[in-house]
């Protein structure tokens, strides 16, 4: 990786995107004083169903306020350029990052090491790496994989705004085999793409390049993988099954957080991570947690 950040698109599958990234500095988008304050409310909103309700009827009113324009705002101690108008993630970045996944990024805290290996599987805007990258040392290796490319340039964006040259992004799908693939869409809410057909009457598709977990390790030249985030819609399944076969045990992740796909998975990932070494420290109304904790057993 050179200078600040590494971006590029999927190795060996097609040429890099072209980006239009607006490179303004940061603040260029700063929020008017009144919608700022109103993200200072909901920002300090308590983590009740009073606090959550509150929270969101004011996000609303200063989404429809906003008209559409960017916002520069500091999240998990690193600067974002947000849209938080078609994209959930980042609408919880700007208004409520207290609420974001605070268990698991406790959990992923508790286990950050200066060097921390770290993949995050769509990465969207860049949510877990940025957090990662503004905790862990510049020795670590943040691998950010986002296959949209609208979202992609939102992430390298991003990435420019902070001085961490530990996040190395790359536009593509990550699938049980590699070559090109569908990706199903959901215009409301961009975070919701998935290999798996979305359940949306605002769905779109489109056709984006695949690697396969095991050879995008091998690629990077990760010699071992501390954490694995996977927030692909339930297709988490397809990546991991393929990946536990192939590779060698060192490169199992010490720690996996991916959403919860049951009922969407074709092969029940919980009994298949406790198979192999893992136990289930996590399960909210959005995400598993597993840790490594054992030798596996014997599986086919």
């Amino acid at each position: 990786m050179t200078g600040r950040f590494a971006a590029k698109a999927s190795p060996g599958y097609s040429a890099p995107v072209t980006m239009s990234i607006d490179h303004t500095p940061f603040g260029a988008f700063a929020p008017s004083a009144m919608a700022r304050a109103a993200i200072g409310l909901t920002r300090a909103m308590p983590d009740s169903w009073l606090g959550r309700r509150l929270a969101f009827a004011l996000r609303q009113c200063v989404v429809t306020a906003m008209r559409g324009r960017p916002v520069d705002f500091e999240a998990f101690g690193a600067n974002m350029r947000l849209f938080p108008y078609d994209n959930m993630c980042e609408k919880r970045l700007l208004f409520t990052p207290q609420y974001f996944d605070r268990r698991e990024r406790s959990i992923l805290v508790e286990r950050m090491r200066p060097d921390l290996r770290f993949i995050d599987i769509g990465a969207n805007v860049g949510a877990y790496s940025l957090f990662v990258a503004a905790l862990a040392g510049g020795a670590a290796r943040i691998l950010a994989i986002e296959p949209q490319p609208d979202i992609f340039e939102r992430l390298v964006a991003n990435m420019r705004l902070n001085p961490f040259g530990t996040i190395k992004a790359v536009q593509c799908g990550v699938a049980d085999k590699p070559g090109d693939f569908t990706l199903f869409l959901d215009t409301k809410n961009r975070g919701e793409s998935s290999m798996r057909a979305v359940r949306s009457p605002n769905g779109l598709s489109m056709k984006v390049p695949a690697t396969t977990l095991m050879q995008l390790v091998s690629e990077e030249k990760f010699e071992r993988i501390d954490a694995i985030k996977l927030d692909v819609e339930g297709a988490e399944d397809l990546i991991l099954e393929p990946f536990f076969h192939d590779a060698a045990e060192e490169l199992w992740p010490s720690l996996i957080i991916m959403e919860d796909g049951v009922g969407r998975w074709n092969t029940d990932m919980e009994p298949f991570l406790k198979a192999r070494g893992y136990r289930q420290l996590l399960r909210t109304h959005v995400n598993y947690v597993f840790e490594r904790s054992g030798k596996p057993a014997e599986v086919v």
